[in-house]
């Protein structure tokens, strides 16, 4: 048998140092660079800081929608758990019932001796008293057998209850970590936003919010009150399709100013999403919670055939969403430094349209 032997140690010296080296140097210098911007250049230029906070925002509201369908799925699950432990505790219930049944009939029998029945009969002193009884037995001893099966029925029906609120736990436990984790994100992305706008000053933050700099409002470097457009409520929702749209429509005007809550709905804030679904809920239209689920909760339209009330979608990740109001325009709730607000459509990348039916 051959013996083993221990690897020769290679000396610490020489080019596989050097490697080592130049590899750690790398990796550090590549972790620094997708670290995100907390190790950003303190000498960007306020256009590179509005282009980072851009991005930041447009990660931040992706992260947003997968928070709004985790928590939406984890809700559901709750709800689902709870039922399943309601219908388990109404079925014991009513077994609890039924064995209670059972044992009195149990009792019964035993108090009157088990006597075989031919010897019953035998000894009766009235053979057709007797055999009415024996009939009437019969028909009690049917039933008792029926209620022993219905029992045993419960008591599967009670495990399975059981089983799948199991089930439904493991489901909540998973969404709440998904909750949990896309939280994290959503706030990570946007504290780095503020403290990138923090290193603006007034007027920086003026100029870049003027005319021709771009996506001022997704920047949210714009005054937070500031509504464009010359689309009044009245002449917008009376060019809606439907009465549903024109509801949704005065709704998303009514909102205007509040300002925008990751993860709300309303009555007082709201998200993108949050927002066009409270509007169509107040117009008795239960829309998905999520941009991604909206975008397919109605009929699709071009840009072309836009009219007040329809749902327009930006990104290639369906990730923003707002109101159409007419004339080029939507009202949205942009991010946590602009409130709700009318905005032009050209200010984000267009990616589809949805009528509400």
């Amino acid at each position: 048998m051959a013996a083993h032997r221990k690897p020769r140690q290679r000396s610490l010296g020489g080019p596989t140092v050097r490697t080592a080296a130049t590899l750690a140097l790398a990796g550090a210098a590549t972790a620094t660079g997708f670290d995100g911007i907390g190790h950003a250049d303190p000498h960007l230029t306020p256009e590179q800081i509005k282009a980072k906070v851009d991005k930041l925002y447009e990660e931040a509201e992706v992260a947003t929608d997968k928070y709004n369908g985790a928590k939406e799925k984890a809700d559901k699950a709750q709800e689902n758990l709870e039922e399943l432990r309601d219908q388990a505790a109404r079925r014991t219930d009513r077994l609890n019932s039924a064995r209670e049944q059972l044992g009195s009939l149990a009792t019964a029998q035993y108090r009157t001796g088990g006597i075989d029945p031919s010897w019953q009969l035998a000894l009766s002193g009235d053979p057709d008293q007797y055999l009415d009884n024996a009939a009437l037995a019969e028909r009690v001893g049917n039933r008792q057998a029926a209620d022993v099966a219905g029992v045993r029925q419960q008591l599967l029906e009670i495990e399975r209850l059981r089983g799948a609120a199991r089930v439904e736990l493991g489901t909540l436990r998973t969404k709440q970590q998904e909750v949990k984790q896309h939280k994290k994100t959503v706030t990570s992305k946007l504290a780095e936003a503020r403290r990138l706008l923090d290193r603006l000053t007034p007027e920086d933050r003026t100029r870049l919010s003027s005319p021709g700099t771009g996506h001022a409002s997704r920047s949210a470097l714009s005054s937070p009150r500031t509504v464009t457009g010359p689309v009044s409520p009245a002449s917008s929702a009376s060019e809606a399709p439907n009465p549903r749209a024109a509801s949704a429509v005065s709704y998303a005007y009514s909102k205007l100013g509040s300002p925008y809550v990751w993860g709300a709905t309303g009555p007082n804030a709201f998200d993108c999403s949050g927002l066009t679904q409270a509007a169509y809920r107040s117009a008795g239209v239960s829309l998905p919670r999520t941009t991604y689920g909206q975008i397919g909760a109605g009929r699709r339209v071009s840009r072309a055939e836009l009219l007040p009330g329809d749902l327009v979608f930006f990104y290639s990740g369906i990730s923003h969403v707002g109101i159409y109001v007419g004339n080029g325009q939507m009202i949205h709730a942009p991010n946590p430094s602009a409130p709700v607000r009318v905005a032009p459509l050209d200010e984000m990348p267009f990616a589809g349209a949805t009528r509400v039916a």
